[in-house]
């Protein structure tokens, strides 16, 4: 989320990979998942799934990063149900949260397909803005409780 610009290394080496492979004490594993084609092993892209607090499992951050080329394919939801079913069923989870800008019009969707619900618009803190940021963010999230309700 740097405006387009390739990442340096020094920058994937020192803060984006030590992000990715932190292990989370209250699970001990890592908070994200690649993301492969079943049939072919072709790697599509990788999921979030990480708590907000290192030490709880209550509440947990969705996200996903897809590769372009396999955007409408469903892969989104199928790999967003599947980490929210596991939450609930497997991590003690209590409330799965999204945040997407406001713009990512398909992003919201599949956040709405996979049962998450419109919580709030807001604006949030873009180190440096990019294209779509100006119209803020929103805040999707789904419960255990609501979750059971279906």
């Amino acid at each position: 989320m740097n405006g387009g610009r390739p990442t340096s290394r020094e920058a994937i080496e020192t803060r984006v990979l030590p992000g990715l492979l932190h292990d989370y004490p209250c699970w001990e594993t890592c908070g994200y998942w690649a993301a492969q084609e079943k049939t072919t092993g072709t790697f599509l892209g990788w999921f979030e799934f990480r708590p907000l607090d290192e030490h709880s499992t209550a509440v947990v951050e969705l996200g996903y990063r897809l590769n372009q080329a396999v955007w409408g394919h469903g892969y989104a939801t199928e790999g967003s149900r599947a980490l929210i079913h596991k939450g609930f069923t497997d991590l003690e989870v209590e409330r799965v949260m999204a945040n997407e800008m406001t713009v990512n019009t398909r992003s919201r969707r599949v956040m709405e397909k996979s049962g998450l619900c419109f919580v709030r618009n807001f604006t949030g803190d873009w180190p440096e803005a990019i294209e779509g940021s100006e119209h803020g963010e929103v805040e999707y999230e789904l419960t255990r409780t609501e979750w059971e309700q279906r």
